[in-house]
């Protein structure tokens, strides 16, 4: 992989629908969407974007961007009957017909309801049943695939998923979190055992900052380390352990598992929206926790209680989040610091805003583009400095929904009318398609010819 690979991205629940259609099986996203009071409006992923149907249309969108690569997630619920299979196949050589490299993930959360049932993540066995699906998937596309992804965002399924309960499966046990973690990397290394091609992982890696060092050690250790520890150097760090010591033995964790961990990576996934800021609470004062989760309501920072998550200075997108890229030219930095040779790719970075279509059939999202140009200088500054990073996909292509958020939270640079299914290019799309075609090489915005606000 020498080539830098301008790609979007998107995940099968989010845009597929067709949630009963061809033999897929209720998913822990399924679950949770219809259950009353969980997410925002009652929406659900029923339909969604209807890619599962307009995946042609969705394809050519993507040859008029004129992207080279398209990150998407098989959802394991479907590809338990043959028709789901083909669905992803036929999906596959639609891209490779217009050149564009497919990059599947596995996993993007929506884990099948029935190994929930069984216990989920905090099962051993859900790892070994997911590195039977990768065998599966791999021997029908692994001819095609350019990239496997084993996991998206890990820390959101364990920590969010059973740790604050905020996505599905809706737990709230921190040692559940703890176990689901392990057994997620676990899953990771053994299914890139079974895998026949190129291997990644995606995670979303917390930059966390704070006068207080050895504050943000320890929200590092929980946001960053326990993924980045197995899967990178086969093991824990001994102060995640220690600080968690108080919730659990850590006795899930068997002989030889970190070693399993530790596979072969082609290069390493990183997302990227935000920074975190922390400092010790001082036991007094009323405490800030990170996520919406200030209330009294269970916190996905598991062994942080005497953490303060504090809010930071704006601009903010749609979703309450600062906007600052220079987070991410340090995340990327401590990377290339820490893991050196260790090629490296942006697989989800992007926005969401109020974004409307206005009566001239426009949508005008300036501050979107503003964003995106923002976080393509803050890529260009790390290559500079010497991180490998090989490609940036947008999130997301499509509008779509957006979890526990429904679809009130609009991420997309094509906007996605619900009620009609219509696509719209947004500004930041014809940006987008721009900045493609004029930098193929990777974002080199220093030096370039500035063009009008709504190109460049």
């Amino acid at each position: 992989m020498t080539d830098f690979l301008w790609g979007a991205a998107t995940a099968a629940y989010q845009i597929e629908g067709a949630a009963n259609e061809d033999g897929r099986v209720p998913s822990i996203w399924d679950t949770y969407s219809h259950t009353p009071g969980l997410v925002l409006n009652g929406d659900t992923g029923d339909v969604a974007a209807d890619h599962y149907h307009r995946w042609p249309e969705d394809v050519e969108l993507m040859r008029e961007l004129g992207l080279g690569a398209y990150r998407f997630s098989i959802a394991w619920p479907r590809v338990s009957d043959q028709r789901g299979i083909d669905f992803y196949s036929r999906l596959v050589d639609a891209l490779l017909e217009y050149d564009i490299k497919p990059v599947a993930t596995l996993y993007h959360w929506d884990l099948p309801q029935e190994l929930e049932d069984a216990g989920g993540w905090t099962a051993r066995d859900t790892a070994y049943r997911f590195a039977e699906y990768a065998e599966r998937i791999g021997a029908a596309l692994g001819d095609r695939v350019h990239l496997w992804t084993t996991l998206n965002e890990p820390w959101c399924s364990a920590f969010l998923g059973y740790g604050s309960g905020v996505h599905a499966p809706g737990r709230t046990d921190p040692v559940a979190a703890l176990t689901a973690a392990h057994h997620l990397n676990l899953a990771h290394g053994l299914a890139a055992q079974a895998l026949p091609g190129p291997v990644s992982v995606t995670l979303n890696l917390h930059h966390v900052r704070g006068e207080d060092a050895d504050a943000v050690r320890q929200v590092d250790a929980v946001a960053n380390r326990v993924f980045l520890g197995p899967m990178l150097d086969g093991a824990y760090p001994a102060d995640l352990l220690e600080d968690t010591r108080g919730l659990t033995d850590w006795s899930f964790v068997r002989d030889g598992d970190e070693a399993t961990c530790k596979a072969p990576l082609e290069l390493l996934g990183v997302n990227y929206y935000a920074p975190t800021l922390v400092r010790r609470w001082d036991g007094v004062s009323p405490r800030a926790t990170a996520d919406g989760h200030g209330d009294g309501t269970a916190s996905p920072w598991v062994g942080c209680d005497d953490i303060d998550f504090l809010p930071q200075p704006g601009p903010y997108t749609e979703m309450g989040w600062p906007i600052d890229a220079t987070g991410l030219t340090e995340l990327l930095l401590r990377l290339h610091r820490e893991y050196p040779g260790l090629p490296l790719a942006i697989t989800e970075n992007g926005a969401a805003f109020d974004d409307r279509v206005d009566p001239d059939g426009r949508v005008r999202d300036q501050r979107r583009i503003e964003y995106l140009r923002d976080h393509l200088t803050a890529v260009e500054r790390a290559r500079e400095a010497g991180a490998d990073v090989r490609g940036y996909f947008v999130w997301s292509l499509l509008d779509n929904f957006e979890w526990a958020y429904g679809y009130s939270k609009r991420f997309g640079i094509v906007h996605v009318d619900y009620a009609t299914q219509k696509r719209t290019w947004k500004d930041s799309a014809h940006w987008y398609q721009d900045i493609v075609a004029r930098f193929p090489q990777g974002p080199k915005f220093s030096g370039a010819k500035r063009r009008s606000a709504s190109t460049d």
